[in-house]
């Protein structure tokens, strides 16, 4: 049984990897688009490995039986080829990604860590050139919502004064009624993941993990450059959008 146990792993854990990366793009849930190729290759390598023990042991992976009829059999009915039964549970995770993969992290990660504060960008130029390149004169400015905040926490040349933006991101309740629209950035994989949120004013809250694009002007809190400062944003209209392929990347 111990042994079936670790062939039928390797053959789901093949086949759930394979799912998720090359059949689909659930893989963007957990990962960066670059791993990928990782993935795919890991999940061809678990296959292959399982195949060839299911081919060496033979199917249904049953061994000889010892002679004289004993097999693994101590002589006293009590047979020890069996593995601990908790072994079966090693399915669970591999059966979870081949047909129930988990959902991107959402509100319950977002509320729980705090927001990355935006890093202060470098010193302007000598030619007084400003730290952010204006956003256009006319029209929505779609942004993305590290960039809003940048702006919002570090920006002394008031470069979101006078402009309407829009952000893209899921809802996550604040207390006392508040509410932000939220992403979360990954380095590598969704184990480092980074909170960007931005509280949004003048607007009542979807439910939690909609995903949404505010549309509305900056709601200036604390004094900028400072680092005391804030990003939040005053609604004039919040639509309901379809969550992106990729949940992690945050190109406004």
């Amino acid at each position: 049984m111990k042994r079936n146990v670790q062939v039928l792993l390797l053959l789901f854990l093949g086949v759930g990897l394979l799912h998720i990366s090359l059949l689909t793009d659930l893989y963007l849930r957990y990962v960066r688009p670059g791993l990928r190729p990782a993935l795919i290759a890991s999940g061809v390598l678990l296959i292959a490995l399982g195949a060839v023990s299911a081919a060496r042991d033979g199917f249904p992976f049953n061994r000889p039986r010892a002679e004289g009829g004993q097999g693994h059999d101590d002589g006293h009915g009590h047979g020890h080829a069996g593995g601990p039964k908790v072994a079966w549970l090693l399915y669970v995770p591999a059966l979870t990604i081949l047909f129930l993969a988990p959902p991107a992290l959402g509100s319950y990660t977002a509320s729980r860590d705090e927001a990355e504060a935006p890093k202060a960008p470098s010193s302007a130029s000598s030619s007084g050139e400003s730290l952010f390149p204006a956003l256009p004169d006319t029209g929505v400015a779609p942004m993305s919502l590290n960039d809003f905040s940048a702006r919002a926490v570090w920006d002394t040349d008031g470069t979101l004064e006078g402009h309407t933006v829009r952000l893209t991101g899921f809802v996550t309740p604040g207390r006392h009624g508040a509410w932000y629209v939220s992403r979360l950035v990954i380095s590598c994989c969704a184990a480092d993941a980074q909170v960007r949120k931005v509280r949004v004013h003048g607007a009542p809250a979807p439910p939690a993990d909609t995903w949404v694009a505010v549309t509305g002007t900056w709601h200036p809190t604390g004094k900028a450059g400072t680092g005391n400062a804030s990003p939040a944003l005053d609604a004039t209209a919040v639509r309901r959008v379809p969550e992106p392929k990729d949940p992690y990347h945050d190109m406004g």
